[in-house]
This record gives C-alpha cells, structure tokens and sequence, in this order.
C-alpha cells in the first residue's frame, strides 16, 4: 500500500522499525489522524485494538482476511464507523483498480 501512496504506520510492541516506518507501541502513541486502523490480528485479539481506535479517534476499521470477530463489528457499528471485516485491504485497492 506504500507504493501506492499510502502512509502505513506500523502499531506493535516488538519491533521498532518496519517498512522504513517507525512502530509505535500502541494506537495512543501514534502522533496526528488515524484514517484507518488495519488489523492483522487473531480474530479472539481484536476487540480491545477496536476499542482502542474508537477511544483514538480512528475514523475507520478493517480486519484482515481471515479475521473474524461479529462482537468487535458491532462495537465498531455502534460507535458508528466503518467498519470492513475477513478482507484483504490490498486484494481491494487492487480490484477497485482494475474496475475503475
């Protein structure tokens, strides 16, 4: 997604540094906007990084293919955001290019 001009934040604990960005350890630490939050996370792992967003602000949620988790949904539908779940945010970007 950089390549296609997106600016990807990384948000893990363990590392310091990935895709020539600088990781934060948490949402919390993450300086400006959040647009979207992209989760890559067991699906049993999602609700408190849900939580998290919504308290951030994040104006966005979209979990991975193959994350699935209806509660974290309807967290983030009652919150009233978007919220995108078990699809591939690069598989998407690159379809709606090919229709567009």
């Amino acid at each position: 997604m950089q390549a296609q001009g997106y600016r990807v934040i990384p948000v893990y604990p363990n590392e310091t540094n990935v895709l020539g960005e600088p990781v934060y350890p948490s949402l919390a630490a993450v300086p400006g906007t959040i647009d979207l939050v992209n989760i890559f996370r067991r699906s049993e792992d999602v609700l408190p990084i849900v939580e998290e967003a919504i308290v951030r602000g994040a104006k966005a949620i979209w979990m991975q293919e193959g994350v699935v988790n209806e509660a974290a949904a309807a967290r983030v539908a009652q919150a009233d955001l978007p919220v995108v779940m078990d699809r591939c945010w690069l598989k998407e970007h690159a379809a709606r290019l090919y229709r567009d």
